[in-house]
Parts: structure tokens; sequence; C-alpha cells
């Protein structure tokens, strides 16, 4: 578990020859639909899109590594070969948006996972132009919330401790992807916080 926890990362370039068969995508949005959700109400639907020129119509809307201010985003030949976008159905919607929120997270999470058991890698995007939602014909009760990218890895990713208190992810000049992380020492409380 572990193992393929630590190598669920967020990937921003992919192989733009690879193309995802639809019943990954189908089997990847399976283990959304098994995720916890608050009061089982279960308010997400997902679109799945693999068609060359509906990827080609999504990418221009999406906003890329925000830390990364001088990237621009992949370019043509490592752009996502799949997308599953996130919808929240309203009509659905039995708790505080807050807390379909937070089923979003477990389920995108599940699919991340899952999609790294398949050898493909992935990136949420909640950054994403208010255009995107014109290209469909959506009824008032369905809102696009969150888009995943999905493809075949082209990148490298490592984890690191962080130094400094400096959070931010950055690439070296072999284009190599470093992701800092707090020590597990840094974000145990200590047990002199119990109320006596």
């Amino acid at each position: 578990m572990k193992e393929i926890i630590s190598q669920t990362r967020t990937y921003r370039k992919f192989d733009a020859s690879y193309r995802i068969p639809y019943e990954s995508i189908l089997e990847i949005i399976e283990l959304a639909r098994l995720a916890g959700s608050a009061r089982n109400c279960q308010p997400w639907q997902y679109l799945p899109v693999i068609d060359q020129n509906r990827c080609d119509a999504i990418f221009p809307h999406l906003a890329w590594a925000g830390y990364l201010t001088d990237w621009k985003g992949p370019t043509e030949n490592q752009r996502p070969t799949a997308y599953i976008l996130c919808f929240l159905n309203t009509q659905w919607l039995k708790v505080s948006r807050q807390e379909a929120a937070f089923d979003l997270g477990i389920a995108s999470q599940n699919m991340l996972l899952g999609a790294t058991s398949l050898g493909l890698g992935g990136c949420r995007i909640g950054a994403f132009s208010p255009k995107l939602a014109k290209l469909f014909e959506l009824p008032e009760h369905i809102e696009l919330a969150h888009v995943i990218a999905l493809g075949k890895p082209a990148e490298k990713v490592v984890l690191e401790e962080c130094q400094d208190e400096n959070i931010k992810y950055w690439r070296d000049e072999n284009s190599v992807h470093h992701v800092p992380k707090r020590k597990l020492s840094d974000i145990l409380l200590s047990s002199d916080i119990y109320l006596k």
C-alpha cells in the first residue's frame, strides 16, 4: 500500500502517443464509485473523455503547475490522452458542499491510485477557465467542479524532505520534478496537548 501511494504522484507530462483504453478509464471511475461518501449521498458524476478531438478542446482551458511560473504546461507531445471530468449533481446533494468536496477528494485519490496500478499517471486540476463548462450542454443541477488529466507519465517525480519550511515543488536542470514533503515528526502533534 505504501509503495503504490508513494508512486501516485501528480504528473504533468505524458506520452501523447499512448492512448488509454476506454475500459481502463471505466475501471478507474469504478474506484471512485466505491469511495466513502458523507451520509452516503454520492453526489458526484463523472464524464470520461478519450477522443483526441475532445481532449484537444479541453486542454486550452486548463491551468498547470502554479509554482512553476516559467512553465506554460505540457507541449503538444506531452499532453494528457484522457480526462475524467467531475460534476456535482446538486439534486443528489444531501450534505454541505464542503462535505461533498471531501467526498471528491477521496474519490479522486482512489482514481489516481487506480491509474498508478495500471501504469498510468494523472493530475487533479481545479484551476480551469469557466469556458470549459461551456463545451457541454449541462442542466442547471450539474456543475463542473474538477478535472483529472490522465496519461502515460513522461517525467520523473521524486519525493524529498522539506527544507526550511519550503513546500514548493520544483524542477531541476534535468526536468526531474521534486516534491518536498514535511517529515513525519513535523506532522505529529505532541500528546502534551491533551486536556488535563
